[in-house]
């Protein structure tokens, strides 16, 4: 019984493979005499540009998969160089030095930071790519079966159209003919009508998935370079801070960070008798001079440079480093252009009072429109 039933898959096996070998040679044939002009070949003119189209559309594909890939490398390799770079800034930061607290937690944050947008672009951006790309195998592999079928559909025209004006007319092998050519067409027609539908379809399909690829990668790197950013800002204000502590040791003095707006003395507006008699004496004797600046209704002279005061009306969001932010309501000192050529119209230099009052430096200062804020 089972040599039997092994005898019988060998016959089923060699007959599969008799009838393959037999349609690539009357593949091959027909090839041939299409080629020599002897065999009219089925052409469709709108289905060969889809073609086209469709290999345009998967060589841009391809090509858009692998810059992505390599532009996710580079940034795994930025985001290692940086690990690397703020670790030798940590661990050579020695305790004492101001902002040690701060430093740690920056390199911290920029290390999560780099993570984040890595993540991002390989489980949104890169695999939204690479299921894009993984419908065009089966596609293209339809393509060449189509291309197989069309020529088995001609070879079978033509043999069919051969028996018919052939001067010995066999019914039976004419019979047989017609069925393998409706048969040959059945098939043929179902590939290429699916194919139809589905090239169009898809070529139309890559502006929509090059509009969502490049808005989400925009997107991620909006967020990632603000915050980065700011985390930058942030450590350029510790250095500040650690070379104004250097400066003041070197001078012999004692440094201390200055105090927080909240934590300022409230300043003593009572006035005794004896302090406004020297009051009113002070002013005698500085009849004639130049004007004191006020800043905001007190007494306390601006520092040098300052020119004058402005309130800003409007929130500003900074969009490049040397801009000043503001929120509405804050008051800025407007300060001396070093070079006055670098003023554009429009734009004032300055750093907030709040910095000022906290800090008693003018480090902080930054560029901003001046129809954002209104003068003192």
């Amino acid at each position: 019984m089972a040599e039997e039933q092994g005898k019988t898959g060998k016959g089923i096996n060699t007959g599969k493979l008799a009838t393959n070998m037999q349609k690539r040679l009357s593949r091959a044939q027909e090839k041939v005499l299409q080629k020599l002009g002897k065999a009219d070949e089925t052409r469709d003119t709108a289905f060969e540009e889809g073609v086209a189209n469709f290999n345009k559309q998967m060589a841009e594909g391809t090509k858009l998969q692998k810059d992505l890939r390599a532009y996710l490398a580079a940034v795994k390799t930025m985001h290692d160089a940086s690990k690397r770079l703020q670790d030798c800034l940590a661990d050579m930061y020695e305790p004492e030095w101001f902002g040690k607290e701060e430093v740690d937690a920056i390199a911290e944050e920029t290390d999560i930071l780099w993570s984040d947008y890595h993540d991002k672009i390989m489980d949104n951006s890169m695999i939204a790519m690479d299921t894009y790309l993984a419908q065009f195998p089966d596609i293209k592999a339809r393509i060449a079966k189509r291309d197989r079928k069309m020529t088995d559909y001609d070879s079978a025209r033509h043999h069919f159209g051969s028996l018919q004006k052939g001067k010995k007319q066999d019914q039976a092998k004419i019979a047989k003919a017609e069925e393998e050519l409706g048969r040959a067409q059945k098939v043929f027609e179902e590939i290429n009508v699916d194919l139809q539908d589905e090239l169009p379809q898809l070529w139309n399909s890559r502006v929509g998935f090059y509009v969502n690829t490049f808005q989400s990668m925009a997107g991620y790197q909006q967020r990632f370079h603000k915050d980065m950013g700011k985390l930058n800002q942030d450590l350029n204000d510790v250095m500040t801070k650690l070379d104004e502590q250097r400066l003041a040791k070197k001078a012999g003095k004692d440094w201390k960070p200055g105090p927080k707006k909240s934590e300022a003395a409230p300043a003593n507006h009572s006035v005794t008798p004896d302090a406004a008699a020297k009051t009113d004496a002070s002013v005698a004797a500085a009849a004639g001079a130049a004007p004191t600046a006020v800043t905001n209704g007190s007494s306390e002279e601006l520092p040098a440079g300052v020119i004058y005061k402005v309130k800003a009306m409007h929130d500003y969001a900074a969009t490049d480093g040397d801009e000043l932010e503001m929120k509405a309501g804050e008051v800025v000192l407007v300060l001396a252009w070093e070079n006055p050529d670098e003023q554009d119209d429009g734009w004032l230099m300055g750093v907030k009072e709040s910095h000022w009052l906290e800090n008693k430096d003018l480090l902080a200062k930054g560029v901003f429109p001046e129809n954002f804020t209104q003068k003192l």
